[in-house]
């Protein structure tokens, strides 16, 4: 049951995947992300500066279109899983991706896609014209085009390289976790160019070239991919994993009433036949948890079909109706997704902690000196840059998990990875509660200073910047634990033929860790307002008390550190049967995986 049997080219002669294959997904990833970041960072001041649309509406613009990239990777997963596989989803929606972007930089470049210059020789202002009706259209279709490729790239392109190491042999397997580190360095690093190099384009060159540069990438991220196809270890779709979730619920329930009889195995449904393109590395065996389901796999009277028999050969196995009877192998792959629910909410607290890196944190370095070298230099860091104080941790500690952690804690634990992805989560979960803690004392300084110096109302704190490095850096290293053992997890965990839709599920964790953000500062905001106006999180930060809302984020987290500590605890790993290769079914392993 190896690769080669899956593979939609069906070649045997010579195996596919392995490391010669990263060399193009990280090309690929390294380009796409330094695309895509480069395209978002300052497209607020595009929309502002450029097609003269008002703050708030720029704002809800890219925030509908934020939230419609959040969804569409749900779809992009269907597709992967279900109907064309991952490489042409990623194919796909890189293209349509290109073509977004391409359209954008002809409307930035072209003149007669925006609207005029603001005429600044008024007295006492300026007047800016709207954009026309068309030229929104445009925008938007570009904007639309960008949602539905990020919808098709983002849940399959971790998956797909994962997908180049063969789970069967243990030496392919040990891999696939070296892969998630260097995955997201790469992630990182192209993240930190495309904030600071590419962004300097945008501010200092044009916006021609400075959304040209991001659709250039675009444009050798597809091609980097396209051209490992000959090496890449394609596995075929097997049908819509929602399908199956659906028929064992609809099986369960319909046997309601059906006796158990204590719980005997014997009774269950197995057909590996039926199962073999679902469980290509292993089939999922019986678990004691979420026992109602087990119904779904009880034979009773009419699930079992009988096909008609044709002259001279013997009759064909019955055939179950899948609405009415489940195997064990799909039942588990329901409990499977059911036990990951608790864990993976658990991370969007993380998410919402670390997403005031771009709100509050960056108010606060709007009003903080930031000159590279303070009282010396008259060079500043732009506020937006502070992020580079959370991407370099998050890249060190990435590379120092992988070379010096990863072997130390293999001598103690015996595991591949060095540690276990929940304990990672756990670390990572830990280190963002210090981060936020900090970020709330770091504020009352801030405060105290601008208090000081006179400055709360208008003018610059004197407080370096730097003070507010330890937070970012603190997130930043928060990142490298939780998000990578959060990913391996829902790749590991999920159902083999799932795990597309099991990525997009953590993209989806993202997104609503910043939607949740955005409700929790609206409840503070109405909470803490006072009859003369005055609130937490006003406009002039220093008449505020952004170190209460800091806290407040802190001691959320705390809870749910405490929430994810218990889940943690009794969550029950799926047991997998594997077959060892070159052996007989008679030596087939039971992994119960207790100790990843």
């Amino acid at each position: 049951m190896a690769a080669e049997a899956t593979a939609m080219d069906g070649t045997k002669s010579k195996k596919k995947g392995g490391l010669r294959t990263m060399p193009y997904i990280f090309a690929n990833e390294v380009a796409e992300k330094l695309a895509v970041v480069g395209f978002s960072t300052n497209m607020l001041i595009y929309l502002t500066q450029q097609m003269h649309m008002p703050l708030a509406k720029a704002a809800t613009t890219l925030t509908n279109f934020g939230g419609t990239s959040a969804m569409t990777p749900l779809i992009g997963a269907y597709l992967a899983d279900a109907v064309i596989g991952r490489f042409w989803t990623i194919a796909g929606a890189s293209l349509v991706y290109q073509v977004g972007m391409a359209l954008l930089t002809v409307s930035a470049a072209l003149p007669q896609f925006r609207p005029a210059p603001c005429d600044t020789a008024i007295a006492g202002g300026s007047t800016c014209e709207q954009a026309l009706p068309w030229q929104l259209a445009v925008l938007y279709f570009c904007l639309f085009l960008n949602s539905v490729g990020a919808g098709g790239y983002r849940p399959c392109i971790v998956a797909f390289g994962a997908d180049q190491f063969d789970e069967s042999e243990s030496a392919e397997r040990a891999r696939t976790w070296g892969f998630f580190n260097w995955y997201y360095f790469c992630n990182g690093a192209s993240m930190l160019v495309a904030v600071t190099a590419v962004v300097y384009v945008q501010d200092n060159v044009g916006w021609g070239w400075g959304l040209g540069v991001p659709a250039a990438c675009m444009g050798i991220s597809l091609a980097a991919f396209v051209a490992g196809y000959p090496m890449y270890r394609r596995l075929q779709p097997v049908g819509s994993p929602f399908t199956r979730l659906a028929q064992v619920v609809v099986a369960a329930v319909r046997k309601r009433r059906v006796d158990m009889a204590g719980g005997e195995t014997g009774r269950l449904y197995e057909n590996d036949e039926m199962d073999a393109p679902i469980s290509m590395y292993g089939k999922l065996v019986h678990t004691s948890q979420l026992r109602f389901f087990d119904r779904a796999a009880i034979i009773t009277d009419g699930d079992l079909l009988m096909a008609e028999a044709t002259s001279g050969k013997q009759p064909p196995a019955p055939v179950p109706n899948m609405w009415r009877l489940s195997t064990v192998h799909r039942v588990e792959e329901l409990k499977s997704v059911i036990r990951m629910g608790p864990i993976w909410a658990a991370g969007i607290l993380v998410i919402t902690a670390s997403s005031q890196q771009g709100t509050f944190s960056l108010q606060q370095a709007s009003t903080m000196d930031r000159r590279v070298v303070p009282h010396l230099s008259s060079f500043q860091i732009p506020a937006g840059s502070m992020t580079v104080f959370s991407l370099l941790p998050m890249l060190i500690t990435l590379f120092v998990y992988d070379r010096a952690l990863v072997p130390l804690a293999r001598r103690y634990t015996g595991l591949d990875r060095g540690i276990s992805f929940l304990h990672r989560m756990g670390i990572g979960f830990t280190i963002s509660v210090a981060a936020s803690l900090v970020a709330g004392f770091v504020e009352r300084h801030r405060r105290e200073a601008a208090a000081a110096g006179g400055t709360t109302d208008a003018g610059t704190a004197p407080l370096s910047a730097y003070w507010l490095v330890p937070q970012y850096a603190l997130h930043g290293i928060a990142e490298a634990f939780n998000s990578v053992g959060h990913l391996e997890f829902m790749y590991d965990q999920a159902p083999e033929s799932m795990r597309s839709t099991a990525t997009a599920l953590f993209w989806l964790s993202i997104s609503l860790g910043s939607y949740v953000s955005t409700l929790l500062i609206t409840v503070v905001h109405r909470w803490s307002a006072g009859p003369d106006g005055s609130n937490w999180l006003p406009d002039n930060i220093n008449h505020g008390k952004l170190d209460y809302f800091y806290w407040v984020v802190t001691l959320l987290q705390v809870m749910n550190l405490v929430y994810y500590l218990i889940c943690a605890r009794q969550y029950k790993f799926k047991p997998v049967q594997h077959h060892k290769a070159g052996e007989g079914d008679d030596k087939s392993m039971v992994e119960l995986q207790e100790n990843v």
